[in-house]
């Protein structure tokens, strides 16, 4: 038993290594994706404690932002609404953010967001819909193996350990 989960531990850490990386940095910068403004821009408070901006003028400042290459609706990826901070975030399909006033749709911020493609390749889509469910759910799966397996070999010594001392009082 302990040599085939000493194979199976470290089988299980060849094969989930570079998925498991990818993992841990992107989700690192997940973490820190509101301290740094790298990764998803800050968002910046509007004037505007009831949004009242019309459709026609989110779409035509979308418009006017040349680094979001927006033509139509169809260019927008989606737009998020916070009332509590007066803004709408216009998320464009080239990840191109315009942060605009939810009063008047002033441009507030322009800037890339990197957070959303950070997101899918730290869920393997990025890489395509085989590559989520085909590389990063089963090494998901021996990654939960892993676990087991580390935890009974951090557990044989220590058990070792006290049967010897259960024995020597004997």
């Amino acid at each position: 038993m302990n040599r085939w989960t000493r194979k199976l531990h470290r089988w299980g850490a060849v094969l989930t290594a570079l998925p498991l990386l990818l993992v841990i940095a992107t989700g690192i910068l997940l973490q820190v994706k509101k301290q740094a403004a790298w990764v998803q821009p800050p968002t910046i408070k509007g004037e505007a404690v009831i949004p009242s901006v019309d459709w026609d003028i989110v779409l035509n400042q979308a418009i006017s932002t040349p680094d979001a290459q927006v033509a139509s609706w169809k260019d927008i990826r989606r737009v998020d609404l916070t009332p509590g901070k007066g803004v709408l975030k216009v998320i464009c399909n080239n990840h191109w953010e315009i942060q605009m006033d939810a009063a008047n749709g002033s441009i507030l911020s322009s800037k890339y967001r990197r957070s959303d493609w950070i997101e899918q390749l730290h869920d393997g889509s990025f890489f395509g819909e085989w590559s989520k469910l085909g590389v990063f759910l089963p090494s998901g799966i021996i990654l939960a193996g892993l676990w087991f397996t580390g935890a009974y070999l951090w557990w044989l010594p220590l058990g070792a350990r006290w049967k010897k001392k259960k024995k020597i009082k004997e």
